[in-house]
């Protein structure tokens, strides 16, 4: 039976903080306030695009609005793919592990239509399978109805399944749907996050790991 592969994207299969910085400083300077260091935009990356707003402002006394939400996304998506990359190695090790029988879906906390534009920027739409954004369920992660969602959407089973990611909200995900989970040391979260779960240093070593997990 094919086994399914569900990756995190901001930090895990991408670097996306270039991006988010920019469009967040962009936004602190229509609403008159300084932008952010780059430890202070990974902090707050995970939680998808309206808590990533809502801390922002935050960090520099004000409260977002709905419209600040909806004004940030449209800056945000319409240049999605100016910097961000994928990190070394990751399209390789996706084509590999597709090639070696598994399915790769994307679960993320970003807005679907977001991930998708992100997806199809980089070139690595056609290494995917499906979709899961933080707007494409009624839940999301760390909840476990958002991963248990895109395997019912793709038809696969939680005991068949890995979650890969570098925050704890993927862990947890992971292990309330009965996922395996895999953390990816290489993200933005510290390696507190892993909360127990095998930590892989480097893309790399993925193959390896999802493949003992397979056998196991």
């Amino acid at each position: 039976m094919e086994r399914i592969a569900l990756f995190d994207l901001d930090g895990t299969l991408i670097d996306s903080a270039p991006d988010l910085h920019s469009a967040l400083d962009r936004m602190m300077a229509r609403l008159g306030r300084p932008g952010f260091s780059r430890p202070e935009v990974w902090a707050m990356i995970g939680d998808g695009v309206q808590v990533l707003v809502q801390r922002a402002c935050a960090a520099r006394g004000l409260e977002a609005s709905p419209e600040t939400v909806a004004e940030f996304l449209v800056d945000y998506e319409a240049h999605a793919a100016d910097e961000t990359r994928p990190f070394e190695g990751i399209p390789e090790v996706l084509a590999a592990l597709r090639d070696g029988g598994w399915r790769i879906a994307v679960c993320t906390n970003k807005p679907e239509r977001a991930a998708l534009i992100v997806l199809d920027g980089l070139g690595l739409s056609p290494l995917v399978e499906a979709v899961g954004g933080g707007d494409s369920f009624p839940v999301r992660k760390p909840h476990p109805g958002h991963p248990l969602g895109l395997l019912a959407r793709m038809g696969g089973e939680a005991a068949r399944a890995v979650l890969v990611g570098d925050h704890h909200n993927d862990t947890r995900a992971a292990k309330a749907a009965g996922i395996a989970p895999v953390f990816a040391a290489w993200g933005y979260g510290g390696p507190e996050m892993a909360e127990g779960a095998p930590v892989v240093a480097g893309p790399a070593e993925l193959p390896a790991v999802l493949a003992g997990l397979a056998r196991g």
